[in-house]
């Protein structure tokens, strides 16, 4: 005994330091499922992979052409491009239709999705003078009905200048053609002739006029020169890898007019002044390195607040102050507590956030805020961020985001190199799965000593690309991550089982789009791979429950009181309007639950999901009808509300007076 006291004395400190270790090793243990758990989970869920359509090309890239300067890190370069879009492209009805940018040719593709009747054939947008291919890249398509006449056109964001819109021509002929190049116009969004090198884009109506703006977040800095090999001045990257501002200046286009015809147009006007606060703070503000934007309405006035997700520093949740025309922003925080990390506060991280998304997660009926950064295990394991509301969004007015983050007790905040993230019911159940894309580089030779140097380097050096250590093609970062799905077990917690669902493929991987592609209720989704195929996932699992689909559209004449009409049915029925982006969808269940959503403009990195509305509503009757609520500003901005009976199944909804029903369509309750 003696001996042993003697032990303790000589080795205590020793022996604390070990005791120290064991005991935080065991707090950092996330719980697991037992095998059978995890089996039991995946009987919910079945996919079909098949590869997304391409238009063949005389010469595929693994790798960017970029400024000498950037030579020895062109790998790193280079590690973005790869979008996808799921939507109603062709007009019938029904989001069966992908649009895709494959880095291996930088080109945009528009195509049938797989699976799907071959309405027309894989095509390529020609931007034709507009782009050069030898300085420029496109790096994300979104569509969206422009010049509200009523077609669906595209967005293509760049690096190398500003974003292009493919406008659908409405072609007068007898019988209609199939969709084809000839069936779009590109056209200048911005003109000026400046270089942006654009990270992410969505629409929404920002200033409350009833028109549709674009939010862009851009990347490097504006007027950069990334991809020129015959410049010879020097590049700068970040100048910080965790308060970097010195990227380009995300910008607010707000929508000017417009019109349809053979020759469609738009105008919009830039606006840079946005954000309330000192010179300062508005530059920091808006200079951020974005990769992520996402437009919700989360304080319940149908003004979408905007989240810009930020490489290399704080991600920014913006409180929409505007009015029609004017365009006002007010920078929002959360609230620190003394065991809450920095990062783990709205607008205080330092992470590398990559992909955001919004869903309704703990069931209060506001949605909660989804955020992809960096949590590769062994590496940079920072976290992923799902901040959920406290319900105190009156909180917004003095500046506060009601938000607390929660994404380690809910199993989500590790996993990979995260990018595109989203959330959605897949088999009907009445509760959201995750998907998550991850990975950076492919190859055979690990980086990771070289990037944790770097990343502890001294920040008045690292925005000099000469003192980066090579990432060349070859060489390897979170070369072999899956792609998670994480599905909500009965502790509350979320548990990727892409193993058990077949589903773990090594990808380095995008953008994720959602969509029912073939109207049987059941969420699709397709996912954009870096310099590799990419895949689309039919939904094949077991429904576990009934779903309520909406098309929501706005009618096109603005000055008429259009009818609502509701018409029941699933595939080809599509009513004229456009799109009721930014609208507030709420069901109420049996059980006194209230399951809300919002008509998505096209929020995250590159992977945009279709505009219709989904709700998996569990196991109630088919014949039930339930009470849905629409909130929305109609084409003058006024906000107009409304419910109406709808039992399950898909529905196409175009809203307007209550008071007058459409002979064509099921009446109105």
């Amino acid at each position: 005994m003696k001996l042993l006291t003697q032990y303790v004395r000589r080795h205590s400190a020793r022996l604390v330091a070990i005791g120290l270790i064991v005991v935080f090793f065991l707090l950092s243990q996330q719980p697991s499922l037992s095998t059978a758990e995890r089996h039991k989970l995946a009987r919910n869920f079945r996919f079909e992979r098949l590869p997304l359509p391409e238009v063949p090309s005389s010469s595929y890239r693994s790798h960017r052409i970029v400024n000498p300067s950037l030579q020895r890190i062109a790998s790193w370069v280079s590690a973005t491009g790869a979008s996808v879009a799921l939507n109603d492209l062709d007009g019938d009805g029904v989001s069966n239709d992908v649009c895709s940018v494959d880095p291996r040719t930088d080109q945009v593709t528009v195509a049938p999705v797989p699976g799907t009747a071959m309405r027309y054939q894989p095509f390529v947008l020609s931007a034709g003078p507009l782009y050069d291919a030898t300085v420029m890249a496109p790096m994300g398509c979104l569509p969206g009905d422009l010049n509200e006449d009523g077609l669906m056109d595209i967005v293509v964001t760049y690096w190398g200048r500003t974003p292009i819109v493919f406008l659908a021509r409405k072609l007068h002929d007898k019988a209609r053609k199939p969709l084809s190049s000839d069936s779009y116009k590109p056209r200048e969004v911005v003109g000026g002739g400046e270089r942006w090198f654009t990270g992410a884009a969505t629409l929404a109506d920002l200033d409350g006029d009833g028109h549709l703006d674009l939010v862009i977040g851009n990347y490097y800095q504006d007027g950069a020169r990334i991809l020129d090999p015959r410049d010879k001045t020097r590049q700068e990257m970040q100048h910080s890898m965790s308060r970097a501002y010195n990227g380009g200046r995300s910008r607010l286009l707000l929508w000017q007019n417009a019109t349809e015809g053979s020759e469609p147009s738009v105008q919009f006007k830039v606006v840079e002044d946005y954000v309330e606060g000192s010179p300062a703070q508005k530059e920091m503000v808006t200079h951020g390195w974005t990769l992520a934007v996402g437009a919700a309405d989360l304080d319940g006035d149908l003004l979408p607040e905007i989240y810009f997700a930020n490489d290399f520093g704080p991600d920014r949740l913006l409180h929409n102050r505007s009015r029609p025309g004017e365009l006002r922003f007010a920078v929002l925080e959360g609230k620190k507590s003394l065991t809450t990390p920095n990062s783990k506060v709205v607008g205080r991280d330092s992470f590398k956030g990559m992909g955001v998304d919004f869903g309704d997660l703990n069931g209060d009926g506001i949605l909660d805020i989804l955020v992809s950064n960096i949590a590769a295990p062994f590496a940079l394991e920072e976290s992923h961020l799902v901040f959920l509301s406290t319900g105190a969004s009156g909180q917004m007015r003095t500046g506060r985001a009601p938000y607390v983050d929660r994404s380690e007790d809910l199993g989500l905040s590790r996993s990979g190199w995260g990018w595109e993230i989203k959330t959605a019911d897949l088999n009907n159940d009445g509760t959201h799965e995750v998907l998550q894309a991850t990975g950076f580089l492919k190859g055979e030779e690990n980086r990771w000593p070289e990037l944790q140097e770097l990343a502890t380097g001294n920040d008045q050096l690292i925005s000099n690309p000469n003192v980066w250590p090579s990432f060349q093609p070859g060489d390897a970062l979170s070369g072999t991550d899956h792609n998670p799905f994480f599905v909500r077990a009965t502790d509350g917690r979320f548990y990727d089982i892409a193993g058990e669902l077949g589903l773990d493929h090594e990808q380095v991987s995008r953008g994720i789009a959602v969509a029912d592609v073939n109207g049987d209720g059941l969420l699709d989704y397709a996912i954009a791979n870096q310099w590799a195929p990419s895949f689309f996932y039919v939904n094949k699992s077991p429904p576990q429950g009934v779903f309520l689909g909406i098309r929501l559209r706005l009618p096109l004449n603005k000055k008429s009181l259009e009818p609502t009409k509701v018409c029941s049915g699933g595939q080809g029925l599509n009513l004229p309007g456009r799109s009721a982006v930014g609208a507030v969808v709420t069901v109420g269940l049996p059980d006194g639950r209230r399951l809300v959503t919002q008509v998505d403009g096209g929020n995250g990195h590159s992977g945009k999901r279709s505009p219709d509305v989904h709700f998996g509503l569990g196991s109630i009757s088919p014949a039930l009808r339930l009470p849905v609520e629409f909130n929305w500003r109609d084409a003058s901005g006024q906000v107009q509300r409304q419910t109406i009976q709808l039992s399950p199944g898909w529905h196409t909804v175009t809203l307007g007076q209550p008071e007058r029903t459409s002979h064509d369509c099921q009446p109105m309750e």
